[in-house]
């Protein structure tokens, strides 16, 4: 072999690997590219999963916030009618006591004018106190009365029943 031929085949092995290297050049170029809108694919994944994570941590804060809200409110409203509730119930108890009451006073006073006493508004105590007496006082009366036929009550009256407010 002669050195034409040996720098002929040198020169065609150095051809055969510059277009090599440059096919390679191109591929690696390529794979770059490709890489590069990778990165931006992912770098892109990455922001939208933050702001998803974002909207996820708003809306549990929003939902917290509501079932916040919707306690209170609720408790609100419990307690409004707790208020109500006891409120009416209190009315109706004092509109019961003072009916029971007024009621209890004009019986007293009905009993009072019948046996012939004189009527005096009481406290609680005072009443207390004078039940003894009205009914030492109402047994005195039906000794009196076995006496006297004329002061004489009859406790069959209707009309007796009606005012200590008896029902038949």
């Amino acid at each position: 072999m002669t050195n034409a031929e040996t720098i002929s085949k040198l020169n065609n092995a150095l051809s055969t690997l510059i277009k090599a290297y440059e096919e390679l050049q191109g591929e690696n170029e390529g794979l770059k590219i490709r890489i590069n809108e990778l990165e931006e694919d992912v770098f892109n994944l990455e922001l939208a999963k933050e702001d998803l994570e974002k909207s996820v941590d708003e809306l549990k804060n929003n939902t917290e916030e509501d079932k916040t809200h919707i306690s209170t409110m609720l408790g609100q409203i419990e307690t409004i009618l707790n208020k109500s509730s006891v409120n009416t119930q209190n009315s109706i108890l004092s509109d019961v006591n003072v009916s029971s009451s007024t009621t209890t006073e004009s019986n007293l006073q009905s009993v009072d004018n019948l046996l012939g006493l004189s009527y005096s508004e009481t406290t609680n105590e005072d009443e207390k106190d004078e039940e003894p007496n009205i009914l030492n006082t109402f047994s005195n009366e039906e000794k009196s009365e076995d006496e006297e036929d004329d002061n004489r009550v009859d406790l069959t009256d209707p009309r007796l029943n009606s005012l200590l407010g008896i029902n038949q």
